[in-house]
């Protein structure tokens, strides 16, 4: 039996052709560098917003993991962890001023749900060490009709990243471009979705009335079965 030809996938950003992103990508000069860590299961999600953000971005790098070697994070931190901060919500722990950082070199995104995310941060210690930013939307979620999120106004990494870059370099208008690249992928993707549903309804009406046509069996005179219509 020969198996189904595999679906076209695009060479930069790796997604099969019809959901290729790479048309909507705005280029950025950020200043401030951006260090992705993405949890596994996220570098699979084909509704995942760091495979735009790291197409946009000039200086962003995408690791993907969830417990690194201290040594090798050490590294991506630039071998010191002076100069980097991590982009995380708000907890018990108290967060830093954006006066607090002055000559930040290196802004710490960790990419996946918040149960991923807080079990990175818990399962590598020297993330636990750095400062932390945490962003309070100035807008509704541009991701809700794509994602489901854990509370109300939670961003995407991307909406995250690029409120923090926006306030660290003083440059909003810098994101507004990456922004609105990011609505029209949202807005491509519930469109999907919105397709898929009408599908799957198609598909099982069909199914539906396919079985209220299909022949009934009954006993007939307890010598076997007779089919009728």
């Amino acid at each position: 039996m020969s198996s189904s030809p595999r679906r076209a996938h695009c060479d930069r950003c790796g997604l099969p052709a019809p959901t290729c992103v790479c048309a909507l990508v705005a280029r950025v000069d950020n200043e401030v560098e951006v260090l992705v860590l993405q949890h596994p299961r996220e570098a699979a999600e084909a509704k995942g917003s760091v495979r735009l953000l790291g197409l946009a971005l000039a200086r962003c790098r995408v690791v993907v993991g969830e417990v690194f070697e201290p040594a090798a994070l050490l590294d991506l931190l630039g071998g010191d962890v002076s100069g980097n901060a991590l982009l995380y919500p708000a907890d018990s722990q108290e967060t830093a001023e954006l006066s607090f950082f002055p000559r930040l070199r290196r802004l710490v995104v960790l990419d996946g749900t918040w149960r991923k995310s807080l079990r990175m941060l818990h399962a590598n210690p020297l993330l636990q060490s750095l400062p932390r930013l945490s962003i309070a939307p100035e807008a509704p979620a541009r991701y809700a009709a794509l994602r489901k999120a854990r509370l109300p106004g939670q961003m995407s990494t991307l909406e995250a990243t690029c409120a923090a870059l926006a306030q660290l370099e003083r440059a909003p208008a810098r994101y507004q471009p990456l922004l609105a690249a990011f609505e029209d992928f949202v807005a491509q993707g519930a469109a999907r979705a919105g397709r898929g549903a009408d599908e799957d309804r198609r598909r099982a009406e069909r199914t539906r009335r396919r079985s209220s046509r299909a022949p009934k069996v009954r006993p007939c005179g307890g010598r076997g079965a007779r089919v009728t219509r």
